[in-house]
């Protein structure tokens, strides 16, 4: 892979592995875990290497191609959309690492990165590093990783550290995949084929150019100069709405292709002939185009003032956040007009609808982009205390 490809060639390249992703959807939902056929697939053809830096080896795409890419993967099968999309976005949280901590991660052309931050783990202080443990729920892609990112809070004693600003000091560590257990945790009504289980360190020893203070940020490690990464977390946060639009369009596919076959019964207009089917179909439509088209302004809106040296401000962190949320909730709701209309179809296996529902309402209640954060949004708005700690960062 260079850096000097274009969405529509990064498009073909899903294209090539589309058949590899149907063919192990059906797996992948039974083993509660992507198959390794589908991560493989998605490797070879560099599509984790999307938001990597340059230098070492990645693509370092603007905010709106990547997001393309992730919905349409999404499309073809919501669980390795996800995983891809949260994996490139634990990329730019290199940033904050040292340069050999960064470089050291991504040594591996074929690595790909996992994590999950809350709740944080246990850090001790120890020469050289940290002595980390603690148990994190929610880490997709978990059996593929071949790293980790975590949260920490920095302990003295049994009490945590507390920083000037009076909260407790949280660093980031990255650790090899063999550093970290897996357990099987993850029985779920959707996304189930993200194997997204709980990882647990013990008493692993991460040393300090591995460990970065997770703290707002104004420079970054020396790969991680570009503009994408002065977004700071902020790109990755909005791309976790990415696999719901991607799903919602994957509904309407599918309701297209049954409007012309089914009629629903002890009736003899098919579908795509009655009123109401075409009155949700329009408004679905109509609903996912201006989700969609919010959450790429919202993407675009920051690059020309990222390319010209600036990092993210609380405006545009904003921005980003209601955009994430209300993409994530109107792709629910795009969804339900779908499944309103298709009947008993909706609620076969052998139909895609029933996977759709279950898998996009279990993506809105994603803590960083679920309903709440519209109420984050209005205090930072009200200029009231905020309970949501990442608009520092």
């Amino acid at each position: 892979m260079t850096a000097d490809v274009s969405l529509q060639s990064l498009l073909e390249r899903v294209r090539v592995i589309e058949p590899v992703l149907r063919r192990h959807s059906a797996q992948a939902e039974n083993q509660r875990r992507l198959s390794s056929e589908a991560t493989d697939a998605m490797r070879k053809q560099g599509l984790f290497r999307l938001w990597k830096p340059r230098s070492l080896g990645g693509l370092e795409l603007d905010p709106s191609t990547a997001f393309a890419l992730f919905e349409e993967v999404s499309r073809i099968d919501s669980a390795a959309g996800w995983n891809l999309q949260l994996s490139c976005g634990a990329d730019p949280f290199l940033a904050w690492f040292p340069d050999q901590g960064a470089r050291e991660t991504f040594a591996d052309p074929g690595a790909i990165l996992g994590g999950a931050f809350f709740p944080p783990r246990q850090a001790i202080t120890v020469k050289g590093g940290y002595r980390v443990s603690g148990r994190t729920p929610f880490t997709s892609g978990a059996h593929h990783c071949t790293q980790f990112l975590g949260l920490a809070q920095v302990y003295d004693g049994d009490r945590p550290r507390l920083g000037a600003d009076g909260n407790p000091v949280s660093i980031i560590t990255s650790c090899p995949a063999s550093d970290v257990g897996i357990l099987d945790t993850w029985h779920t009504m959707g996304m189930r084929g993200t194997g997204s289980h709980d990882t647990v360190m013990e008493d692993v020893f991460v040393p300090e150019h591995r460990v970065a203070l997770l703290v707002p940020r104004t420079r970054s490690a020396a790969d991680f100069e570009g503009p994408l990464y002065r977004y700071t977390a902020w790109v990755s946060i909005a791309a976790l709405a990415t696999p719901a639009l991607g799903i919602a369009r994957a509904a309407l596919d599918d309701l297209l292709e049954l409007g012309g076959k089914k009629s629903p019964a002890y009736l003899v207009k098919p579908l795509k002939e009655r009123a109401p089917v075409q009155a949700a179909l329009g408004e679905a439509e109509a609903t996912l185009g201006a989700a969609r088209a919010y959450l790429h302004e919202a993407a675009r809106e920051f690059w020309d003032r990222a390319c010209r040296g600036e990092y993210i401000d609380r405006p545009a962190k904003i921005k980003l956040q209601l955009a994430g949320t209300h993409a994530a909730l109107a792709a629910a709701k795009v969804v339900d007009l779908v499944y309103r209309v298709v009947g008993t179809t909706g609620i076969r296996q052998e139909h895609r609808f029933e996977r759709h529902f279950r898998d996009v309402h279990t993506i809105m209640h994603h803590g960083y982009i679920a309903p709440g954060r519209y109420e984050s949004v209005g205090q930072l708005m009200f200029g009231v205390p905020v309970e949501w700690p990442f608009y520092s960062i």
